[in-house]
């Protein structure tokens, strides 16, 4: 069986997956493909300083500056995204879609100084092996929808759940308003 790919797209939480990690949450699919999908989680802004944890790493990420919580995998590992000016192939960038790649944090951040026009530093990841997040998206946990540069690195990550529905053109746009407790509607 091949898989259509969804790399790029967001996988934004229905209000059926109301469970951490993934309550409201909206994940930038960084690869997909027959063998499964890995992406992170976008709008889980950490308390804690990219700095404190990657120094070297602190002037090239984007504000707020902190780390990110990617997903629930690897969360002792980091993983950075980023967005490549126009024609450029930096040493250490590897394409996922479009300008947007993962950075090797082992390369060193002066050889891709100027090459890097945005970047977020993630702990962790989401991951589904093959088939799994078929299964998911036809049992309703998740919407597929288009992403947006300002998605992944925008500065209210915390409103972009609600922001990404608000913007689509179909049913969807009026989940932008579900309450956060239900039972309290």
């Amino acid at each position: 069986m091949t898989v259509s790919t969804l790399t790029g797209s967001l996988l934004v939480a229905t209000p059926l997956l109301d469970e951490p990690p993934f309550r409201r949450s909206v994940i930038l699919l960084l690869d997909h493909d027959d063998d499964g999908a890995l992406g992170v989680v976008v709008n889980r802004a950490a308390d804690l300083s990219v700095g404190q944890v990657l120094p070297n790493w602190s002037s090239a990420v984007d504000e707020p500056g902190v780390l990110f919580m990617g997903g629930p995998v690897g969360t002792d590992s980091a993983l950075a995204v980023a967005e490549v000016a126009a024609s450029t192939d930096p040493p250490g960038w590897r394409e996922c879609f479009g300008r947007i790649g993962l950075v090797d944090l082992d390369v060193p951040p002066a050889l891709l100084e100027g090459a890097i026009t945005r970047m977020r530093i993630f702990a962790g990841y989401a991951g589904w092996s093959s088939g799994q997040l078929e299964g998911e998206i036809a049992e309703g946990a998740w919407y597929v929808v288009e992403s947006v540069t300002d998605d992944v690195f925008g500065h209210d990550p915390d409103t972009l759940w609600r922001r990404v529905l608000r913007r689509q053109n179909d049913q969807m746009a009026y989940l932008a308003t579900y309450p956060d407790d239900p039972t309290q509607n």
